[in-house]
Protein backbone atom coordinates (compact mmCIF):
# COMPACT_ATOMS: atom_id res chain seq x y z
CA UNK A 1 0.00 0.00 0.00
CA UNK A 2 2.72 2.48 0.93
CA UNK A 3 4.70 1.62 -2.20
CA UNK A 4 1.71 2.59 -4.32
CA UNK A 5 1.38 5.88 -2.48
CA UNK A 6 5.08 6.66 -2.95
CA UNK A 7 4.90 5.76 -6.62
CA UNK A 8 1.87 7.96 -7.17
CA UNK A 9 3.50 10.85 -5.31
CA UNK A 10 6.66 10.51 -7.37
CA UNK A 11 4.73 10.32 -10.63
CA UNK A 12 2.70 13.37 -9.65
CA UNK A 13 5.86 15.33 -8.86
CA UNK A 14 7.44 14.41 -12.18
CA UNK A 15 4.33 15.41 -14.12
CA UNK A 16 4.05 18.69 -12.24
CA UNK A 17 7.66 19.60 -12.98
CA UNK A 18 7.27 18.68 -16.64
CA UNK A 19 4.14 20.81 -16.92
CA UNK A 20 5.92 23.81 -15.39
CA UNK A 21 8.74 23.56 -17.90
CA UNK A 22 6.30 23.21 -20.77
CA UNK A 23 4.27 26.25 -19.75
CA UNK A 24 7.46 28.25 -19.17
CA UNK A 25 8.73 27.37 -22.64
CA UNK A 26 5.41 28.23 -24.25
CA UNK A 27 5.42 31.60 -22.49
CA UNK A 28 8.88 32.37 -23.82
CA UNK A 29 7.82 31.39 -27.35
CA UNK A 30 4.75 33.63 -27.18
CA UNK A 31 6.82 36.51 -25.85
CA UNK A 32 9.36 36.22 -28.67
CA UNK A 33 6.57 36.01 -31.26
CA UNK A 34 4.93 39.11 -29.79
CA UNK A 35 8.22 40.97 -29.86
CA UNK A 36 8.75 40.05 -33.50
CA UNK A 37 5.27 41.26 -34.44
CA UNK A 38 5.75 44.45 -32.47
CA UNK A 39 9.10 45.12 -34.12
CA UNK A 40 7.63 44.49 -37.56
CA UNK A 41 4.74 46.86 -36.88
CA UNK A 42 7.15 49.52 -35.59
CA UNK A 43 9.36 49.32 -38.65
CA UNK A 44 6.39 49.99 -40.96
CA UNK A 45 5.51 53.20 -39.10
CA UNK A 46 8.96 54.73 -39.61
Amino acid sequence: MTRTIYRMAGLSAILALAACNTVNGAGKDLKSAGTAVSDAAGSDKK
